[in-house]
């Protein structure tokens, strides 16, 4: 049996590490280095009911230690997804997980209605998006919108619900929680912080969006505590992410609480590092002769 083997939500995945959503596309240009079959999973593009062209440009801007991204959920929509996309992906012997996004509920009870018949191994809820109705607001940033979608996306659908959570909220512990109460098998965090940069010559934001999404290094001590607050607040599995680079981050955010690992904005500066780090968690439980599972949770708090 591998070490590095773990069922999580119900899904064995033949190791936890997980190209994140929006930094692997659906893969295929990522086959040139490595099978996908390699990969404990895939985590694709965002994907919404409708195709979306995404943001203007510029919407990408480098940052000390990492990025800030507002490239607005450019995907294809859901019924490409479903009809061009995944039929390939699923020969790949991998996890597939579907990640979806919505500016209304009930945008999010029809993607999820049509996951529902696929072969899609897990549905994967981005909570961070504009709440069309709410003013703005993102539905995860208050227990009650992170909940609404929860019950509506776990009714619509017999897949295994992860909802992505956003940290820019006061505590992600409690919306946690109250994704749990209304049955998500499992979270995954942190999505990115929201920054912003300025070009000091011409005095406008660095990003037609004024503001973005930070990610890379810079986040991960956020992620590593809030995936130790979460898992300690909550009986469902812990997906970690934010600012993974190596497979000594990993091994750290699998002690914090996470059973699982993304990685993200990593795979710009090196697409092998999923590989990577795959290889050295592989290892570090060989050298300490442990399995993977004796790892999650392993942090001794003082």
């Amino acid at each position: 049996m591998s070490r590095l083997g773990i069922d999580f939500a119900g899904v064995h995945f033949k190791n936890p590490i997980i190209p994140a959503s929006g930094t692997f596309g659906y893969g295929k240009e990522f086959e040139e280095f490595y099978p996908l079959s390699e990969l404990g999973g895939i985590s694709v593009k965002g994907t919404t009911g409708a195709r979306r062209n995404g943001n203007l440009p510029p919407r990408i801007a480098e940052t000390p230690s990492g990025m800030l991204n507002s490239v607005g959920l450019q995907n294809p929509g859901i019924d490409h997804f479903i009809a061009e996309e995944l039929p390939y992906l699923k020969t790949k012997d991998t996890v597939i997980i579907a990640n979806i996004a919505g500016s209304t509920a009930d945008e999010y009870r029809e993607i999820a209605e049509k996951l529902d018949g696929t072969d899609v191994d897990m549905i994967e809820v981005n909570i961070s998006c504009p709440n069309v109705k709410a003013g703005g607001a993102a539905f995860g940033v208050s227990c009650e919108g992170a909940a609404q979608i929860t019950k509506i996306v776990r009714n619509a659908t017999k897949k295994p619900v992860m909802m992505k959570l956003s940290p820019n909220v006061t505590s992600i512990a409690d919306i946690a929680k109250a994704c749990e109460a209304e049955g998500a098998d499992a979270v995954s965090l942190i999505n990115t912080l929201l920054g912003m940069r300025i070009d000091i010559r011409t005095g406008r934001p660095i990003l037609h969006n004024n503001v973005g999404g930070l990610s890379g290094p810079a986040v991960f001590p956020v992620a590593v505590r809030m995936v130790w607050q979460v898992a300690n607040a909550v009986n469902i599995p812990v997906c970690g992410m934010g600012g993974v680079s190596s497979w000594e981050d990993a091994v750290e955010i699998m002690m914090a609480g996470a059973s699982i690992v993304q990685v993200g904005a990593a795979i710009f500066n090196d697409p092998m590092t999923p590989v990577k780090i795959t290889e050295g968690l592989s290892d570090y439980c060989k050298e300490k002769n442990i399995m993977l599972s004796d790892i999650i949770g392993a942090v001794k708090p003082w």
